[in-house]
């Protein structure tokens, strides 16, 4: 059976979501930069302070929640490799046309690790309906000739 939109959005969602794991990786990396710099966390600090609008407390709360969003970022950083693997072991399932519903179920979880509505997930949706709905085709039993013949005069059973 011809399993080309499954292969083709997959493969896009596999690449995406490669791409979205290199950015939050990135993106990891200069939030620690930034919060570890010294001299950028005295400069900010003072940048803060001199605004009478936030106390001390404040600007220790802000670098809290710096801390906090890196961690939500490598949360996020393992779903997207968990949803990676899922879909790759998906692709395999599709390319050598094992087993599709499996292949289907795998798409459908990690576009549910892949950031619920993001353009991985949704291509992957799609992909996993597809391996849903497409049944291959009906294969046709051969014509069996019967004894009966229409220039007989005899009646035909029901």
């Amino acid at each position: 059976m011809n399993r080309t939109a499954e292969k083709v959005l997959s493969v896009i969602a596999v690449v995406l979501t490669a791409l979205g794991t290199i950015g939050a990786f990135f993106g990891v990396a200069i939030l620690k930069l930034i919060t570890n710099d010294p001299t950028f966390k005295s400069d900010f600090e003072m940048e803060l302070l001199s605004d009478p609008a936030y106390s001390k407390e404040d600007v220790e709360l802000i670098f809290s929640i710096f801390d906090l969003f890196s961690g939500f970022i490598w949360l996020i950083i393992i779903a997207l490799i968990i949803s990676m693997v899922l879909n790759i072991i998906g692709i395999v399932n599709v390319w050598n046309n094992k087993n599709a519903k499996l292949a289907g179920i795998m798409f459908i979880i990690a576009g549910v690790l892949c950031l619920v509505i993001s353009v991985p997930s949704i291509l992957l949706y799609v992909a996993g309906i597809l391996c849903f709905t497409k049944k291959p085709p009906l294969q046709e039993e051969p014509f069996v000739e019967s004894s009966y013949s229409d220039t007989s005069d005899t009646m035909r059973p029901l």
